[in-house]
């Protein structure tokens, strides 16, 4: 088996589903799984000029890949029932790509409810953290159990595993700065966003082949924790940088690039393709910036930002960073991977 994995770096909303959707388009995958999470995720992804921003279906429906729903995942029936109907109308073949995992657990109409009432971490309110909670207190529902979804179940284990030359990429939701155990516990979310949580999805360590890291030159949150400095710059940064959930269209806050998170973050998950997106947005700014050693460097220009990233990364972590590629276009046009 081969597994290439795209894992988000920062707090999700890294334009991750771009990405995916360019390997999907450059490489023969046999399978996309979507390894983690729940509708608490928005993917929004540029396919033939048209727009799309999927919840719970990979990305590989849109180049014709079998396109799996993970056993790391929690789906809502009804939102995926719609959701593939809104593909096929717009004319994916998702009946015939989307499969789902039998041991992929459910979210029912007690977990909205009950996330509905949140008010502590800022959720999604899609009742993610309440089936995982469930999940793990061996009490939930999972897929196999449900009779509208029967058609698309599969086991993992003898889809992944019939052929010794399968080829996966695995398609990570949120990102590094909010995993279960290494984000600012207790502003996270309530699954495993590393490159670890593929595996759990049936991917055998020496199978992974390359790991594809996504950042923004930027860092945004979306969420209840004070994360956006009081300056006029941010404003104008989301903006230009059109920072709205995909999922809940909330404002995102915003902020400059924290280096030393990203470093612990390519260290953790053995990050070997490095991307960043949104460069034209701090073109657009003017300003240029981020922290080192938790005080704020400033560069005269994108280059300059972009080669001190490329030069400054610990020797142990740049030795197995393959590239490292900076995109601009936000609104997703193709990048050269």
């Amino acid at each position: 088996m081969i597994a290439d994995i795209v894992i988000g770096l920062q707090h999700g909303d890294e334009a991750k589903g771009k990405i995916t959707h360019q390997l999907c388009k450059n490489y023969n995958y046999d399978y996309v799984l979507r390894f983690n999470g729940g509708g608490n995720a928005g993917h929004t992804i540029y396919h033939h000029g048209q727009k799309f921003i999927t919840h719970y279906i990979p990305a590989g429906v849109f180049h014709g890949t079998k396109s799996i729903i993970g056993s790391g995942c929690v789906i809502n029936p009804k939102h995926f029932m719609e959701e593939m109907k809104d593909l096929a109308y717009a004319g994916i073949d998702v009946k015939n790509l989307v499969l789902i995992a039998a041991n992929c657990h459910v979210i029912t109409d007690d977990h909205l409810d009950e996330d509905g009432r949140d008010t502590k971490i800022g959720t999604t309110k899609r009742g993610t953290g309440p089936a995982y909670r469930d999940k793990y207190s061996r009490d939930g529902l999972r897929a196999k159990d449900v009779p509208e979804l029967q058609e698309y179940v599969v086991d993992l284990y003898e889809t992944l595993h019939a052929d010794p030359k399968t080829t996966v990429l695995c398609e990570g939701a949120q990102g590094f700065e909010l995993d279960i155990d290494w984000g600012d516990y207790p502003f996270v979310t309530s699954s495993h966003t590393t490159t670890a949580s593929a595996l759990l999805n049936g991917i055998p360590p020496q199978a992974i082949r390359n790991v594809w890291g996504v950042a923004k030159v930027y860092d945004t949150y979306v969420g209840t924790k004070d994360f956006e400095p009081s300056e006029d710059v941010f404003t104008k940064m989301r903006q230009v940088g059109q920072e709205f959930g995909a999922t809940t269209g909330r404002p995102r806050q915003c902020n400059w690039l924290n280096h030393d998170k990203l470093v612990k973050s390519l260290a953790i998950n053995g990050v070997t393709h490095l991307v960043f997106n949104k460069t034209d947005v701090l073109e657009e700014i003017g300003e240029y910036k981020m922290t080192v050693g938790g005080e704020l460097k400033n560069f005269l220009s994108m280059q300059a930002m972009c080669d001190y990233i490329s030069v400054k990364l610990p020797t142990t972590v740049h030795t197995r960073i393959k590239r490292i590629l900076f995109s601009g276009d936000k609104h997703g046009a193709d990048i050269a991977i």
